[in-house]
């Protein structure tokens, strides 16, 4: 398991599958917000990529975020898009709305720059995000990410356009204080 201060990011257990389809899969704003595609209903017991981990996919690098007291299940974390040419990869990540709001993102985050650059030797990481994601954008910028431009008008969620900040964080700006 990977640890920051706050949570610690391990492999997706079969029990976390109903906590996370539940919790986040099922709520239709907050996972339309999240996903780059339209919302639909996950059967019970399929093999969604987005719950069931394939370990044979190198692209993209699934957690379950636990607490460390505890190892209560807070999330899901995801480093994806994993290009070992130019050495780049994406930060996704997805609290469960009862552990909002208390500092588990910016310590989620700080636990994805620790993998991806030093477990991972990636000189990249990104992070797009919805401009009104203030609880993203401020777990972003406390990990050094810098906003790098405006994708205006780019999701669509909820009958709606939304833009989303493209942020970026090079492996030489980052400062880190986490311990893996």
């Amino acid at each position: 398991m990977l640890r920051g201060s706050k949570v610690g990011l391990r492999a997706r257990y079969e029990e976390d599958i109903p906590v996370l389809r539940t919790e986040l899969y099922d709520d239709v704003v907050g996972a339309s917000r999240a996903e780059g595609v339209p919302w639909r209903p996950i059967t019970p017991g399929s093999n969604d990529p987005r719950l069931v981990v394939d370990d044979k996919q190198q692209g993209s690098v699934p957690f379950s975020v636990v607490e460390l007291d505890g190892g209560t299940l807070v999330g899901t974390a995801t480093l994806w898009g994993i290009d070992n040419h130019h050495r780049s990869a994406h930060i996704g990540l997805g609290m469960l709305p009862s552990c909002r709001g208390k500092g588990y993102g910016t310590d989620v985050v700080a636990v994805l720059c620790h993998y991806g650059f030093v477990v991972r030797g990636l000189r990249r990481l990104q992070i797009e995000t919805l401009a009104d994601n203030t609880a993203m954008l401020r777990s972003a910028e406390r990990n050094g990410f810098v906003r790098e431009g405006v994708l205006r008008s780019s999701h669509w969620a909820m009958g709606e356009f939304l833009d989303e900040v493209v942020l970026g964080l090079l492996a030489e700006e980052w400062k880190p204080d986490v311990k893996g």
